[in-house]
C-alpha cells in the first residue's frame, strides 16, 4: 500500500490516552493507550466499553484525564501526529505502545498497516483475549509484548477455548509473551490447573499472572488465602507465577 494511503487508513477508535498500566506483566508502566472498538466474546466480568462510539475521545494532554472528541473514523496519521507528540513533549515517560479493546485481534487488517508505523516510535503491547490465533502471523514481525488472557468458563461465563488459546500462545512464543488468568468467587481449582497444563505444554517459563477480580468498588472479592493456594497449585506446574491486582483500580487512573 502507498505511504500516503496507509497514512489516510482510518477507522473507529474508542479512546487514545496515556496511564499507568495496571495489569500483567507491564503492570506500573506509563503507556500510550489505543483502545479499538468491539469483541467476540461477553465477558461477565468486563468493565470496559466496547461499541464505537459516535466520537473518539482524545485526552487533551498526556496524563491529565482530560479528554476532547474527534470525529469518527480516525485515521493513522492522526494517531502517528498525537503519539509522537505526546512522546517529545514526555521524553522517555512511556515504555510502550497498549493496543486494547475489546479485542483488537478482530481489527487485524488494519493493524498490519499500522502496526509498523506505530512500532517505529515505540514497543507495541497488544493485550488480547486469544481466541482468534489466526490472525496473530501477519502482525508478529511488529509486536514486542503479547499479553493473553485465559477466561474460564465460572468467572468470565464463556464458552471454554483451550484449542483456540494453545495455538495463539504456540505462535506468540516469538514474542515476550505472558498469560493472565482472571479468577473470582466461583473460580475452581480444576479450570485454573486447566490452564496451567495448557500453558505448560507450550512453554513452563511463560509468566502466569493470577488477577483477582476487583468490584465496581475498588475491593477484590476473592480471599487472600484463596489466591495463596490459587498461587501454590499453578506454581507446581509453571515456574513463574504471580498475583496481580488491578493497580489501576487502585490508583484511580
Amino acid at each position: 500500500m502507498p505511504a500516503q494511503s496507509i497514512m489516510n487508513s482510518s477507522t473507529p477508535l474508542i479512546e487514545l490516552f496515556s496511564s499507568i498500566q495496571g495489569e500483567g506483566e507491564l503492570s506500573g508502566y506509563r503507556q500510550i493507550f489505543i483502545r479499538f472498538p468491539g469483541c467476540n466474546l461477553d465477558c461477565a466480568f468486563c468493565d470496559t466499553q466496547i461499541d464505537a462510539p459516535s466520537v473518539c475521545r482524545i485526552e487533551s494532554t498526556p496524563g491529565t484525564g482530560r479528554f476532547e472528541e474527534i470525529s469518527q473514523p480516525v485515521s493513522l496519521g492522526t494517531v502517528l501526529g498525537i503519539v509522537n507528540r505526546w512522546c517529545k513533549q514526555l521524553p522517555n515517560a512511556h515504555h510502550s505502545i497498549s493496543i486494547t479493546g475489546g479485542e483488537p485481534m478482530l481489527h487485524a487488517e488494519l493493524l498490519a498497516d499500522w502496526l509498523p508505523e506505530l512500532n517505529i516510535l515505540l514497543p507495541i503491547h497488544l493485550e488480547t483475549n486469544g481466541t482468534l490465533p489466526e490472525s496473530l502471523p501477519k502482525l508478529i514481525e511488529h509486536i514486542d509484548f503479547i499479553s493473553m488472557d485465559i477466561k474460564l468458563p465460572t468467572s468470565a461465563a464463556t464458552p471454554v477455548f483451550w484449542q483456540e488459546h494453545r495455538h495463539f500462545l504456540e505462535i506468540a512464543l516469538e514474542r515476550n509473551v505472558s498469560v493472565k488468568v482472571i479468577v473470582g468467587e466461583l473460580t475452581t481449582e480444576q479450570e485454573l490447573l486447566q490452564a496451567c497444563k495448557l500453558v505448560a505444554a507450550v512453554d513452563d517459563e511463560i509468566p502466569f499472572i493470577i488477577q483477582p477480580v476487583t468490584g465496581r468498588d475498588g475491593r477484590v472479592s476473592v480471599p487472600a488465602e484463596r489466591l495463596m493456594r490459587f498461587q501454590a497449585r499453578a506454581a507446581g506446574q509453571l515456574s513463574d507465577v504471580r498475583i496481580l491486582a488491578q493497580m489501576h483500580r487502585f490508583l484511580e487512573v
